[in-house]
């Protein structure tokens, strides 16, 4: 009994090292196509509009299929949908690499790569939560640092190997992929490639988890759903999480575009590097503060993850407002610094804050149409930031996001004060 106990708390630390990198793989690959999005379009020669149409798809595609990925995770096995979810979008991601036109560049990285990565994360955030117990707001907020980690690592590889512009194949690949390859063709090879590899090591290394007893009938669509949505603390978690998605897209999006017009000349470059390096190294501080003071006071305070998220809102404010709102390049710097330790508090806490108001059968379905929601919502926030800056300011529009801050404020305090106590679950 007490080597099986051992087994399983070091084996719950392993398969968070698995989960990681392929959580960096699906992050990392997501921002490849915007990094090398230039170099893509002058090959084929297109319009923004059909460039910006891959990323739409994507998202539209992502949003849709995720809920049905959380769902198949409590019917099935959270296992299997985790391996092909990464053998999928490592797929789509490779064959990307090959296309000649925008039209196949939709299928591989807008659709066959959305399909995939939507089937990665509710799962796999389920399968952690069961296994990480006393420790499960330090175990996703490490696996949150993947995502930190795959943006900054996955954008500057794609960035720098683009700029080579026309690489000479190795003799045992040319025959496959051509004596030359275009630079930004290789991000797509290197990555996709990976992704395969891991998904083999994750069917051959990684177990499933238990989902119920032999006595126990099987999970069906109709009454997740239903469980689910008879819970005002999920329901209302999932707005949280897509108003953090419209803030964290709209500012991704608009704050480098700001730094470069008001800092760098014009050069999106030093302005996304600075932004990407300010606002994640806060992050990564944050998502490990906000972790740590969860699974301490978690005994105590069965509210602590809900609480924390809240003050993490309310905090990122002032500083998503004077980011955007300085000419003073320092007080800018120090701005995205201290909204990235903030985000990343939230961060730390939102998705382990699903699994205290789900029962443990229907978490995957939860945390999937969580991110259904969040995807939906946050699609719209480019562009509503978009029409903002051409009808006010871009200063305006980056602003607005404040005012989604505080609405998830309010509603967390709600759901702390009018529905947590009757709809948590004990582990």
């Amino acid at each position: 009994m007490k080597n099986q106990q051992q087994s399983n708390n070091i084996y719950k630390w392993v398969l968070l090292g698995f989960l990681w990198v392929a959580y960096f793989l699906q992050q990392g690959t997501r921002q490849i196509y915007n990094a090398i999005l230039p170099n893509i379009q002058t090959d084929f020669g297109v319009d923004s509009v059909k460039m910006g149409l891959v990323m739409t798809l994507f998202t539209i595609m992502y949003g849709l299929c995720v809920p049905f990925s959380g769902v198949l995770g409590d019917v099935i096995s959270r296992k299997r949908i985790v391996v092909v979810g990464v053998l999928v979008f490592s797929i789509g991601i490779f064959f990307s690499g090959t296309v000649a036109t925008i039209g196949m560049m939709i299928l591989t990285y807008g659709i066959i790569n959305a399909v995939g990565q939507s089937f990665y994360y509710p799962p796999s955030s389920s399968l952690l939560g069961q296994a990480h117990n006393d420790t499960r707001s330090t175990a996703l907020s490490i696996l949150q640092t993947a995502q930190y980690a795959g943006i900054v690592i996955c954008s500057c590889v794609a960035g720098y190997l683009a700029d080579l512009k026309i690489v000479q194949m190795p003799t045992f690949l040319s025959s496959v992929l051509g004596v030359e390859v275009a630079g930004w063709r290789l991000p797509f090879y290197i990555f996709g490639t990976i992704g395969v590899v891991w998904a083999f090591c994750l069917a051959f290394f990684m177990k499933d988890a238990k989902q119920q007893t032999s006595g126990e009938q099987k999970t069906t669509f109709l009454e997740a759903f239903k469980v689910v949505f008879s819970r005002p603390s999920a329901l209302f978690l999932a707005v949280v999480f897509g108003f953090l998605v419209y803030i964290d897209v709209g500012f991704k999006t608009w704050m480098p575009t700001y730094m470069a017009e008001t800092f760098f000349d014009g050069k999106l470059t030093s302005a996304n590097s600075n932004f990407v390096i300010w606002v994640y190294c806060g992050a990564f501080f944050g998502v490990m503060i906000g972790s740590r003071i969860c699974d301490k006071l978690f005994s105590k305070i069965k509210h602590i993850r809900f609480s924390l998220n809240l003050i993490g809102f309310f905090m990122t404010t002032p500083f998503l407002l004077l980011s955007a709102n300085t000419d003073t390049l320092s007080v800018c710097k120090a701005s995205l610094l201290l909204y990235g330790i903030f985000k990343g508090i939230c961060d730390s806490c939102i998705f382990a804050s699903v699994l205290d108001v789900v029962p443990a059968r229907y978490r995957a379905s939860g945390m999937g149409l969580m991110i259904c929601g969040g995807f939906i919502i946050g699609s719209t926030s480019s562009t509503i930031l978009g029409y903002i800056r051409q009808s006010v300011s871009l200063t305006a529009g980056i602003s607005s996001l404040s005012i989604f801050c505080l609405l998830n404020v309010i509603m967390l305090f709600i759901i702390i004060k009018g529905f947590f106590k009757r709809d948590y679950v004990e582990s």
